[in-house]
């Protein structure tokens, strides 16, 4: 029989890459090589950016309602604090928090969500073989639970097989990049004292780091950077009572631990996320340190920004062009986060006196400027990522400038309070007792903001947007006369935003480029890409 996509690992990022294909009528199989799920928590955080995109597929409610709410990230220097980067300071979004949540009940989630949509992992199933990537459909080998082999065809294969991809290295395709010269114990364990329990605490001394992720109930994610181990024995209760006394803010006790183990830290990319049919997302595209908690939040993004591309090839909504765009975006905003995780990873790592001042200091400044909150806190949030042709994520604390709200093609629309006055396609989100603007998750979303003053030109606009939207595009039409984030987001004059379904722009267009619309709007059904791309 053949498959529409065959998705191969059924970690987080595979099944949310199965649950966003599904969901728009794909025929989805989904393999994984393990017969059983990993006992042991991985990734714990889920930032504000993923909780935006987790909606689309009816997770992020889910995930909220059973984790634990983190407000920020603090920074603490041989026992005190510095600075902190607030989520619950970020105004440009509904999910002013974070979500700490185990790696396991994440899963447990996705894997509750893909059999709602008629999914189901097949575990103990391996990829052996893989042919014909370039061709019309691929050729692939897998092998069975009891040994057996079959052969199969699909129309797209998706490597979300981890940093060790059974796809990677079948496709020939390099791994690159950096061992960093560190290596972290990890465990969970119960935590009590002085430590705070609302944020995520890194702490830094000369002797080393320790990272504290509160996971509720007392239990707390603790990583503690260490020399290299010279084998595989487990660290020990003692051991991390004894570096959270050194290293940690005020006194603390750890309590029996759930799990324990140590590991080398690398940063690598592989050298093409695409090779004809087969693709590559999360960490078989890309590994980073994990310092900042990045690495799965990353991995998801992907799986969102292929499930709308694909999805719509598959729909024959979009041509296979459409699918052009993700290496190049995803490889970016990879590179970026892995900027930010290095740059934390080597905070750490200082040990000359003079540059641990020297870091000190700026996070102090940085913290009592605003610069943090303006720069730091939304790369963590991720809700700073852009794809703006030929720029990546800013890196952080390196702009001094009060940066300007006004989204330019490629950046993340912000999810503002926006009351709507009409529309087909577009929902809002109840947050806090406001409306918040939620662009349509199958097809583009075009939002029309009438400015803080009447404009003669801007009924037509409006008009000709409405009638040549058709079924193709959704339509969101702000209220007139009324108080909008809109307003600091496109300008206080009339405005169309064409908005793709992940949230990021093509284009702005003033009434003074209504001319520009129809070819806008039949660029974006081919190549929905940011403008200038």
């Amino acid at each position: 029989m053949d498959e529409q996509v065959i998705i191969v690992g059924a970690g987080p990022v595979g099944m949310l890459a199965a649950c966003e294909l599904l969901q728009q009528g794909a025929a989805v199989r989904l393999v994984d090589a393990s017969r059983e799920h990993s006992a042991h928590s991985r990734a714990t955080i889920v930032w504000p950016r993923l909780l935006e995109l987790m909606r689309r597929t009816g997770l992020t409610d889910r995930i909220v309602d059973h984790g634990h709410r983190i407000a920020g990230v603090a920074y603490f220097s041989s026992g005190r604090r510095q600075a902190t980067a607030w989520m619950d300071r970020l105004p440009d979004t509904p999910y002013p928090f974070a979500v700490a949540i185990a790696q396991s009940e994440t899963e447990r989630l996705l894997e509750a969500r893909l059999a709602e949509l008629g999914g189901k992992i097949e575990r103990g199933v391996r990829l052996t073989s893989v042919g014909a990537p370039g061709g019309p459909a691929v050729r692939v080998v897998l092998e069975g639970p009891e040994g057996g082999t079959e052969e199969v065809e699909a129309s797209w294969l998706i490597g979300a097989d981890g940093a060790h991809s059974t796809l990677r290295k079948l496709l020939g395709v390099p791994y690159e990049g950096a061992q960093f010269d560190v290596s972290f114990s990890v465990t969970d364990a119960e935590v009590t004292g002085d430590a705070p329990m609302d944020v995520v605490s890194y702490c830094y001394t000369p002797e080393g780091s320790l990272a504290l992720g509160p996971l509720g109930h007392d239990v707390t994610r603790v990583a503690v950077s260490v020399p290299h181990a010279v084998d595989d024995t487990p660290p020990s209760r003692e051991f991390f009572q004894r570096l959270m006394d050194e290293r940690g803010p005020g006194r603390n006790r750890l309590g029996e631990l759930r799990f324990s183990t140590t590991f080398r830290v690398h940063a690598r990319t592989a050298g093409t996320f695409r090779l004809g049919r087969c693709l590559l997302i999360g960490d078989a595209a890309h590994i980073m340190s994990p310092a900042g908690a990045q690495g799965m939040n990353t991995g998801l993004q992907d799986a969102v920004n292929i499930g709308w591309r694909l999805g719509g090839v598959l729909e024959g909504r979009l041509p296979e062009e459409a699918l052009a765009g993700y290496d190049a975006e995803r490889r970016r905003a990879a590179h970026a986060v892995a900027r930010t995780t290095a740059l934390q990873t080597h905070w750490g790592l200082l040990r000359d006196p003079r540059r641990i001042a020297v870091r000190d200091a700026a996070l102090r400044a940085a913290d009592a400027t605003g610069l943090l909150q303006r720069s730091l806190s939304p790369l963590v949030a991720q809700t700073g990522t852009t794809y703006r042709p030929g720029e990546g994520t800013p890196d952080p604390l390196r702009t001094t400038a009060r940066p300007t709200r006004r989204v330019r093609p490629g950046d993340r629309l912000p999810v503002l309070p926006a009351p709507l006055d009409g529309g087909d396609g577009a929902r809002t989100v109840a947050a806090d007792g406001r409306e918040w603007l939620q662009v349509d998750a199958r097809r583009p979303t075009a939002v029309l903001w009438p400015g803080r003053r009447p404009d003669p030109r801007w009924a037509p606009v409006a008009r000709r947007v409405r009638r040549m939207a058709g079924p193709a595009f959704a339509v969101a039409e702000a209220a007139p006369g009324r108080e909008t984030g809109l307003a600091e987001a496109l300008g206080p004059r009339p405005a169309v935003a064409l908005v793709r379904p992940d949230g990021h722009v093509i284009d702005v267009l003033g009434a003074d480029r209504a001319a520009e619309l129809e070819g806008l709007l039949r660029s974006a059904l081919r190549r929905p890409d940011p403008v200038g791309a």
